[in-house]
């Protein structure tokens, strides 16, 4: 690989702007992003949250129906049946106590879960995992492109050099607090840049980086210049969008509380400001539970009652504040996670890298309720075993491409590789 070639293929845009003091990777072609900007979906968005580590499905979404053969498989960390949280007309599912606020969000027909969801021969790698989300991968297959990245390539073409204009003057896509992914790769180009801080940004892009252009590298400082305009003309739009807000919902705690209620806040400012950007990342780690997973005395608190509080309290303030705002209509969440984790629990209170896991989708234009049944429990349950897979993650995908988004059918077919099913996810009404 050429070196120009290996500079374009790993570098995406780091916006320098500071919003609320959290940074925002402008993303100018993240495989999460082309999604949008067209037809009757264009004015629509989405919010990918990454839960990175691999939650634990069952303690999040637990089986009430099959409670006893729950508990058996996980004694140590299993939530007390009395405790769950019951959800309306779905009598045999409940969530973790610590997700009131999803468990308001359901009840009020905004929020929808989606049981078992994987893909086939399930990876238990977090990076290979990971990059088979991403990518929209079979598992033995490796691509050099994310999902999104492909469906970006065919909306807007000859990126960086036509953008923006006047038909897409905003980046493409944002993630904001995150780390580069492979969804973030087009077909030709990683689209954008990462800067690790925003002052070797600005020395960079002001000629002080000291090395002339016909030097070893000028070649790659020629290409990553190139880059550095587009990010510091998508810098002036975010603040100008930014600063149209100025009041949000009072309900966020303060910064630095809750790291993903922080990052959900500033996506709100952005919608609301009124950048036609549609695809949002956000992120939040720590799911990687093999140990200490719950408090030994109180399975209802610990490390990962700890995290669904804040994955529940940011989503469910985030939905006020786009409320607030008057654009809740526009915005549609996902969660994600790499795997799940195995039906067993382990000596050391925790859980091991399973299979799959639920999703929640969440907003306005959802069709609320429960895609799929509670998970079945082996009757000789050993260490191995792994919760079923019902979804294919792609689906979701498509569903959002073709139902969110108003994409064509054979275009999202050629975007995931082939066709995949639409699932009953988007309410009939948006």
């Amino acid at each position: 690989m050429k070196r120009r070639d290996f500079f374009k293929a790993s570098m995406p845009i780091l916006l320098p702007t500071l919003v609320n003091g959290i940074s925002l990777k402008a993303l100018a072609e993240t495989p999460f992003l082309r999604l949008a900007a067209r037809g009757a979906g264009e004015d629509r968005v989405l919010v990918l949250i990454q839960l990175s580590g691999g939650n634990d499905g069952l303690n999040t979404v637990i089986p009430l129906e099959y409670y006893d053969a729950y508990h058996n498989a996980r004694a140590n960390i299993a939530i007390p049946a009395e405790k769950v949280l019951r959800l309306e007309g779905f009598d045999g599912t409940g969530l973790h106590p610590a997700m009131p606020e999803l468990q308001q969000l359901f009840n009020a027909g905004k929020l929808t879960i989606l049981q078992g969801v994987s893909y086939p021969q399930p990876n238990f790698s977090h990076f290979r995992a990971t990059d088979i989300w991403l990518t929209g991968a079979d598992a033995g297959q490796i691509l050099s492109t994310g999902w999104a990245g492909r469906y970006l390539d065919q909306q807007y073409p000859h990126f960086p050099q036509d953008y923006p204009n006047a038909g897409m003057p905003d980046p493409l896509a944002i993630q904001v607090g995150s780390l580069v992914s492979p969804a973030l790769q087009g077909p030709s180009l990683t689209m954008g840049m990462a800067i690790s801080n925003p002052n070797s940004f600005y020395d960079l892009i002001g000629d002080k980086a000291g090395t002339p252009d016909n030097s070893r590298a000028g070649d790659q400082l020629s290409y990553i210049r190139e880059m550095s305009v587009k990010t510091d003309q998508y810098a002036g739009v975010i603040k100008k969008a930014a600063q149209k807000v100025t009041k949000q919902s009072d309900q966020y705690p303060a910064p630095g509380k809750n790291p993903l209620a922080d990052q959900l806040k500033i996506v709100a400012r952005l919608v609301a400001g009124g950048l036609r950007t549609q695809i949002y990342l956000v992120s939040m780690g720590g799911f990687d539970t093999h140990a200490k997973q719950t408090d030994g005395a109180d399975t209802t608190t610990g490390n990962h009652a700890r995290l669904l509080a804040r994955l529940s309290e940011a989503i469910h303030i985030f939905q006020d504040d786009l409320a607030f705002l008057q654009v809740e209509q526009r915005v549609m969440g996902m969660t994600f996670s790499e795997f799940g984790r195995r039906i067993q629990s382990n000596a050391s209170g925790g859980t091991d890298h399973g299979a799959a896991a639920p999703v929640f989708v969440f907003g306005e234009g959802v069709r609320p309720g429960i895609i799929g049944q509670n998970p079945v429990f082996p009757d000789h349950l050993t260490v191995n075993d792994n919760v079923a897979m019902q979804t294919d993650f792609r689906t979701i995908y498509n569903t959002i491409l073709e139902k969110w988004f108003q994409t064509d059918a054979r275009e999202a077919a050629a975007v995931l590789l082939k066709d995949y099913p639409v699932l009953p996810l988007v309410g009939g009404g948006v």
